[in-house]
């Protein structure tokens, strides 16, 4: 009978456990957590549960603003209202690419706050922007904006590129934009603010707003992991490809490379670099070592179709129905030698050296991004939105052909998606309370009216030259995703933007989680080279930033700047991570050396004597290193708080309690039957 007794009585506090377990689920399904709960990586997941196929490799598009609205101005206009996109509109559909999983759904795009005023106290931000939402498809983490794969608190998260590179495959950055902008960025680079271009800010150069566009300590100058650009050949994918050639003739302000132009560094790391020169782009061909960095336009690639700037009500009508034309800028134009540089042959380029790199016997992953979708929206530019959002098709298009040709399109997974939505909207007659522009559709004739109506403020130019302030703002609603190849059922139903991280780490077998993450240190070695003059760091896979500390009996020697998330040395993933040490002295004795993983808490302590004095004349021993070490201690690692550990000590408590509860109500006899 008592056996029977305590039967029911774990019956009754397994059924309140698990009721306790539901309800808060049901709760949160429906009322969404807090945004504090929804800060640690992967708390923002809405179909956490839910796994997914392998993929040799992924390519993720992006078309930055490209929202459901962006989609339909472009296909109506360029294809007519019944037709349909060669490559956009073939991903996410089924029978499109054969036999290949296809699906769509939509996600959801919020950030956790309006800018770093809002770092360690985040909040709910309905409209993202770019850097933002790229951070939580890059990493898995939702973020403020402007701030750039790093949390709410300013701590580093690692990023697929990197993740992809710690798994030995190859990898590949394009866009149309600067190499430097938000969407690239979020791939190649950690800061807290997207606006920290280079060592000298947001400039070509000629002069330093590196004050008003960085955090003073995330600057090599001051002990930092550097600049976007600078830790751009940190990361060192293997192709990257954009706009923003400018910004590397910024000079470094500190560091191994303190005087010399970004473009000298890339160089001097063994890096193919093209400026500006479509032709030798075309050239160009894979090399073993030697990545890929061609920048091809000053700033953002010029657009393919030329300005149609927007007008009020009366200027629209007076105006009348308008097509559009190719910008002579372009460079998918053709050269003298016949060569071009269109989001599609950037593409295929990419493919074509990823291809070729024997990394890729492993996978790849390539990010392409048709950037100016957006910025033309922002413009109140139907024409050069609509060009753009062609490009990417055509892209997209591109790679099908490519993936086709290789053999490769049933082992890659395809993603096109957008990072927020837009302005724009079709409408039937110009409104009066937003600027329009009418297009005629070549195609089928239809005239299209396309409106803009979130800028913040009137522009009297809309009157006469067309809207020129470039205002018009985000909007945030939910996005489009559609995916083709393994794994593509995950972006079925509603998801989130952080979801796409896991879906394609899920794919390449990458580290999605915290856990898997840090232990891609586990195997963190340090070697002090033979004049204690250097330490060379490798393994620390799982860490975009070290901390050092070098003592002696008599105390510290040097130390790297710990004095936020984005102080100290920038990893180098898959590489070797150079450390400079000061103050070992020739026949000096009991020197410590002590590198730590400032995400994965992994530790190495290296005990080591200084060099050698041979005969008195000052030369080194000869040996190869003076000492090493290798991971043996583990700290608690720096990294933003999880809502799902949250949530499980709570219901852990909460069990507990109800246990200890049933088990004092048995005692008392409350089970007996009566």
């Amino acid at each position: 009978m008592k056996q029977h007794k305590m039967v029911r009585m774990v019956s009754a506090a397994t059924a309140a456990v698990a009721l306790l377990a539901a309800l808060p689920s049901a709760a949160l399904a429906q009322d969404g957590k807090s945004a504090a709960d929804l800060a640690g990586h992967g708390a923002a997941q809405r179909i956490a549960t839910i796994g997914s196929s392998n993929a040799k490799n992924v390519i993720l598009f992006i078309g930055d603003g490209m929202g459901d609205s962006e989609i339909t101005v472009a296909r109506d206009y360029l294809h007519g209202s019944n037709g349909t996109f060669d490559g956009l509109d073939k991903i996410g559909q089924p029978g499109a690419l054969g036999d290949t999983s296809a699906a769509t759904g939509q996600y959801t795009t919020f950030s956790l706050g309006n800018s770093s005023k809002d770092v360690g106290n985040p909040v709910i931000t309905p409209v993202t922007d770019s850097s933002a939402s790229g951070s939580s498809w890059a990493t898995g983490t939702k973020t403020y904006n402007n701030a750039v794969s790093i949390d709410s608190y300013l701590n580093p998260q690692l990023n697929l590129i990197e993740l992809a590179k710690a798994r030995g495959l190859a990898t590949g950055n394009v866009t149309t934009s600067e190499i430097q902008d938000a969407t690239p960025a979020v791939q190649e680079s950690h800061s807290t603010e997207r606006s920290c271009y280079g060592p000298q800010g947001k400039t070509d150069g000629s002069e330093n707003d590196a004050k008003k566009r960085c955090k003073a300590e995330q600057l090599e100058e001051n002990g930092g992991i550097g600049s976007i650009s600078e830790q751009l050949l940190d990361t060192r994918a293997d192709v990257t490809i954009g706009g923003g050639s400018k910004y590397f003739n910024q000079t470094a302000q500190g560091g191994e490379y303190a005087g010399k132009t970004l473009w000298e560094q890339a160089q001097e790391r063994g890096f193919q670099t093209i400026e500006n020169d479509v032709d030798a782009f075309a050239d160009l061909e894979y090399q073993e070592d030697a990545p890929v960095l061609a920048l091809l336009s000053d700033g953002n690639m010029p657009t393919q179709f030329n300005n149609m700037p927007a007008m009020s009500q009366a200027a629209t009508i007076a105006r009348g129905a308008q097509t559009c034309s190719t910008n002579e800028k372009w460079l998918g134009n053709k050269t003298a030698n016949g060569n071009s540089a269109s989001l599609a042959d950037m593409t295929s380029k990419a493919l074509d050296l990823l291809k070729a790199n024997p990394k890729s016997d492993n996978g790849f992953f390539l990010q392409v991004e048709g950037a100016s979708i957006d910025k033309r929206d922002h413009a109140a530019d139907a024409c050069g939105q609509i060009g753009e959002t062609d490009d990417l098709d055509k892209a997209i298009s591109a790679t099908i052909s490519s993936l086709e040709a290789s053999g490769e399109l049933q082992d890659t997974l395809i993603i096109v998606t957008a990072d927020h939505a837009h302005t724009s909207q079709i409408v039937a007659t110009p409104p009066a309370y937003a600027v329009s522009t009418i297009l005629q559709s070549p195609v089928d004739g239809a005239n299209i009216v396309v409106s803009y109506g979130t800028a913040g403020q009137i522009d009297p130019d809309a009157d006469t030259e067309g809207y020129n302030d470039g205002g018009m703002g985000h909007t945030g609603t939910q996005l489009r995703i559609a995916a083709s190849g393994p794994g593509a059922s995950r972006v079925s139903g509603l998801t989130d933007q952080t979801d796409n991280f896991y879906t394609i780490a899920y794919a390449l077998g990458l580290a999605a989680t915290t856990e898997a993450q840090n232990a891609l240190s586990d195997n963190g070695e340090v070697t002090v080279n033979e004049d204690g003059t250097n330490a060379e760091v490798t393994g620390f896979d799982g860490d975009a930033v070290l901390s050092y500390e070098l003592k002696d009996a008599n105390g510290v020697l040097a130390a790297s700047n710990t004095s936020t998330p984005v102080s100290g040395v920038r990893v180098a993933t898959g590489q070797t991570t150079n450390i400079a040490l000061e103050g070992v002295q020739t026949n000096g004795t009991g020197y410590t050396l002590t590198v730590t993983g400032q995400q994965s808490g992994k530790q190495v302590v290296v005990t080591f004597d200084g060099p050698a004095d041979n005969a008195g004349n000052g030369s080194t021993t000869g040996d190869k290193e003076l000492a090493s070490g290798s991971v043996k201690q583990t700290k608690p690692a720096k990294l933003g708080r999880t809502g799902a550990m949250v949530m499980g000590a709570v219901f852990l408590a909460a069990a507990l309690m109800i246990a200890g509860a049933l088990i004092v109500a048995y005692r008392r006899g409350a089970f007996n039957k009566r």
